[in-house]
């Protein structure tokens, strides 16, 4: 692949959750080691010739506010081109704002332009030949950061990506958690984390779940003292060794630093260059008491590990209720039931009698959500009313549920008012989401709008660590109605300054801007109300401590206290356009894009464009190719996936020309069946992909327009103990860049523009939705037809579980109906059998099974046994099916489909 021809290239970039630093070889498609270099010494980190030379993380802390700079060289030493990957995870709340390659001297540096201009420009450079990359956000959550290239014979690359954060108090300190995992020996790896705190620095840690103690001891250099703290990670290749004489590395885990700061001051007030950030965490305040309301969702869906889990949590909670808190449990299912209808008080015998009742509560029917959570506020509003002892209380509500409301009211905007109309700004509303099958954006817009969060619940062994975690961080109210006023005249742009509560372990943090000449009455009033008393403090700026302060750090703190008030000021912003409309949303989009392109963050409004990339030194970015490690599950909801984008086209097609292709149907269904019907040839071939659940498959990639489907796999409940189910779409993405268009199906849910909040729909609706050509008919508990600019025609079967079916539980059907004006350059498991291609079956003979016979299959120059079967086709029954003959091709599909099935495996389902 290297030489000096022109080369479009496309780059691809995903984002996934969790703080995570990867730096992966792909060595998939080079030569295995020989025998002797198996026996060599450790030291020697080559594998097949590609090395990572260095690694290394740079975190600065300044007040709070981090930048990372992570930079990766990778050489390449064999005598011909090697595919390396630059692979890490990044905090789901950080902004990138810088990314760069350098190869051989030349450097490639991205730019940030708004999200429609780095498009146009992206797809006129791709259509004129001309080198380029894009990079996008499509959602407020960002993931996966992975780029593959080629490196030529010889020669080096090297990455360098920046992206800043805040940090956020959470049970008493600041966590930077960094996911290690470089998959070889590393030359030079590197950790540095700088940080400075003017209230000076309380305590410092570090650790790495991957190293023993003796190991961490010699390895993590850690050091604080004043306003200044150190902690560096630099391994060197034999400390990284998994054994003494082991070429493979232990380095793969999580690399944690935890600190505090001194809190012996109530005033924490930074000003640099006309802005301001103030900290405030006041210490030494008496815990106030408690109203609390659980809601919890007893629908059938929390059958399980997650009924037993949601259990032990409550449990654990209940035992850390104080005697002068008041409670009471509410449960939902197809009806509402409430433990006591009443907030009664935690003494012993109460407690007894709460653990008793969720001990035995049982599951009920569907999710009547509005019902229960309204039962909840409703308890403490009237607890409110006639106990005025009870009014001085700090109340909350908390929900848990797993699951879409389906009983009672279930229009997600009238419930959002329901809910507002009922709490009417009294208290704060925590929704916890637990796994997959839910509306998470609803949720979190919920909670917002009534001065919480939301927080999902993963499925998994640790579940009930998770809500007891959650609960730790309100369990301990300190104030309520805290308001930190600054003089109207010397101040603008502030960010949120009121607060219905404090809690203990947390940080309130406020910034905003100063007007010119106003630093001398500029001041910070807060109030709020304590546990039997008033709370009132003033704090002033010491002008003297500043100038000192900026001598110590230098232009870095002046230009950190700007970039943190337009890095909170931008995720406010975010968080309001989620909940607004029309003009509204339109003025608040205005405003995340004009700072966004002021400060260069990478935001849902903006892209990273970068061009003039060639393969003249053997750089040759391409698709992102088979993952290694089963995704979390938080990729489901709003999401920010950062896409570096275009395709080598073929060499004798013009990028922007397409060809009509004869009509032919092509879909997968059941556990998964992959039909291709090849009307040239009035036969169809057949394959299946063995996947495990939660991966997710391209099936359809059109790079020239960017178009594409993807689709997750579930599985299926196992018959009996240790069985292995088979596996399901449960989940498909349609994603149309040109014109901002996603869609989510699942059996459950059509969901439209998922990451900017969009409309969702049931299959009990019937409906035509349009959007900048794309048009989606949704047929009532039956399919779904998608057609893109008369283009192409795809089609969603959905199919349910029915007395006497034999389907295991609902899932999807994907069929292509129409293709005529894709792209020749389509791919996907499905995309590439859009073209026409050619085979022919010979040497019929009996098989293994006597009733199915096999044949010789010769295609794409090989040759291939094949078995005769049936399939169903339910692309025009979507309840009963056609059955179809079809030459069942082995093991995955491979030597039919292009390269193996694992390289359609990809993050990110948009």
């Amino acid at each position: 692949m290297d030489g000096a021809r022109g080369l479009q290239t496309l780059l691809c970039v995903y984002l996934f959750s969790f703080l995570t630093l990867q730096a992966v070889p792909t060595l998939g498609s080079t030569t295995g080691r020989s025998k002797s270099n198996e026996k060599r010494q450790a030291v020697d980190t080559k594998a097949n010739g590609v090395f990572i030379q260095s690694l290394k993380v740079n975190c600065k802390v300044t007040s709070r506010f981090a930048h990372y700079v992570i930079t990766s060289q990778m050489i390449n030493t064999a005598d011909r081109a090697r595919e390396v990957a630059f692979e890490m995870e990044i905090p789901k709340t950080a902004f990138i704002s810088d990314f760069a390659i350098t190869a051989n001297r030349n450097a490639f540096i991205g730019d940030i332009k708004d999200r429609v201009t780095a498009w146009k420009q992206y797809r006129k450079a791709a259509i004129s030949g001309e080198n380029a990359g894009l990079v996008r956000a499509s959602g407020r959550n960002m993931e996966q950061f992975s780029i593959h290239i080629n490196v030529g014979p010889q020669s080096k690359a090297t990455f360098r990506l920046t992206y800043e954060e805040v940090l956020k108090r959470k049970l008493t300190q600041y966590d930077i958690v960094i996911k290690v995992k470089p998959k070889q020996l590393v030359q030079h790896f590197e950790i540095d984390v700088d940080i400075f705190e003017p209230q000076g620095i309380s305590k410092l840690d570090a650790q790495a779940s991957f190293l023993t103690n003796e190991l961490a001891v010699q390895t993590i250099k850690k050091s604080f003292s004043g306003k200044k703290g150190r902690v560096l990670f630099r391994p060197t290749v034999g400390q990284q060794q998994s054994c003494p004489t082991c070429t493979t590395s232990l380095l793969n885990g999580d690399f944690k630093v935890t600190y505090d700061v001194n809190r012996d001051k109530l005033c924490d007030l930074l000003v640099a260059n006309n802005y301001f950030a103030h900290f405030f965490a006041p210490q030494n305040l008496t815990n106030m008491s408690k109203n609390l309301v659980f809601v919890i969702d007893i629908s059938g869906s929390m059958e399980g590990q997650k009924v037993k889990q949601t259990k032990e949590a409550l449990l654990k909670i209940l035992g850390d209720l104080q005697p002068g808190d008041y409670f009471d449990l509410v449960l939902f299912g197809t009806h509402v039931q409430s433990w006591r209808d009443s907030l009664v008080q935690a003494t012993e015998a109460n407690l007894q009698a709460a653990r008793d009742f969720v001990r035995h509560f049982s599951l009920n029917g569907a999710t009547n959500l509005n019902g229960g959570l309204l039962q909840g506020i409703e308890i403490l509003n009237k607890a409110q009313e006639s106990l005025p002892e009870l009014s001085n209380h700090a109340s909350i509500v908390i929900m848990l549920t797993d699951g879409e409301p389906t009983e009672g009211e279930t229009d997600r905007a009238q419930i959002q008012k329901n809910i507002r109309s009922a709490i009417q700004g009294r208290f704060p509303l925590y929704n916890l989401g637990f796994g997959q099958d839910l509306d998470f954006s609803f949720l979190e817009v919920m909670s917002m709008e009534n001065n919480g969060w939301a927080q999902r619940i993963y499925e998994d062994h640790d579940a009930t660590q998770q809500l007891q975690g959650f609960y730790e961080q309100v369990s301990s109210p300190l104030l309520v109605d805290v308001d930190l006023q600054y003089p109207q005249d010397a101040v603008s742009a502030l960010t949120q300054h009121r607060h219905k509560q404090y809690y203990d372990g947390s940080e309130i943090m406020v910034a905003g801007r100063i007007a010119d000449h106003k630093l001398g009455s500029f001041k910070a009033d807060v109030k709020a109300q304590g546990e039997g008393q008033e709370f009132k403090t003033t704090c002033l700026v010491d002008e003297e401590e500043m100038k000192k302060l900026l001598q110590e750090r230098g232009h870095m703190l002046e230009s950190h206290i700007e970039r943190l008030w337009a890095y909170l000021t931008i995720q406010e912003l975010l968080a309001k356009r989620m909940k607004a409309e029309g003009k509204e949303k339109a003025n608040l989009s205005a405003q995340v894009l004009k700072m966004s392109l002021d400060y260069q963050f990478v935001t849902p409004l903006t892209s990273m464009i970068i061009r003039g990339m060639t393969d003249e030194d053997g750089l040759e970015p391409t698709i992102d190719k088979s993952p290694d490690d089963s995704l979390p599950l938080e990729m489901v909801g709003p999401r920010r996936t950062f896409v570096l984008s275009a395709l080598q086209p073929e060499p004798t097609q013009p990028s922007s020309a397409f060809y009509q292709l004869p009509n032919q149907v092509t879909g997968v269904d059941t556990d998964p069946h992959f039909i291709i019907r090849v009307p040239q040839k009035e036969d169809t071939l057949c394959f299946n992909i063995n996947e495990e659940p939660g991966v997710i498959l391209s099936l359809v990639q059109d790079p020239d327009t960017g178009f594409s489907v993807n689709g997750q796999l579930i599985g299926s409940k196992a018959s009996s103990s240790g069985q292995h189910g088979g596996t399901y779409f449960g989940r498909l993405g349609i994603i149309n860049p040109a014109t901002d268009f996603q869609l989510e199906v699942t059996p459950q849910n059509i969901t439209l523009n998922p990451g900017s909040g969009g409309p969702i729909f049931s299959w009990r609706d019937q409906a035509v939705l349009r959007q900048d050509g794309m048009v989606v008919t949704i047929n009532k508990k039956k399919s779904l037809v998608v057609s893109v600019d008369d283009k192409a025609t795809f089609e969603v079967v959905l199919h349910q579980v029915w007395r006497g079916s034999a389907v295991p539980q609902d899932f999807l059907g994907f069929y292509v109906l129409d293709s005529h004006w894709m792209s020749p350059r389509t791919h996907g498991l499905l995309g590439q059998f859009l073209h026409p291609f050619d085979f022919e079956v010979s040497d019929l003979h009996p098989g293994s099974d006597p009733t199915k016979p096999d044949a010789t299959l010769v295609v794409k120059n090989r040759r291939l046994t094949v078995t005769r079967g049936l399939q169903k086709d339910y692309s025009r029954d979507p309840r009963h099916g056609a059955e179809v003959a079809c030459w069942f091709v082995h093991n995955n599909g491979a030597g039919l489909i292009d390269g193996l099935h694992s390289d359609y495996i990809v993050p990110d389902i948009f």
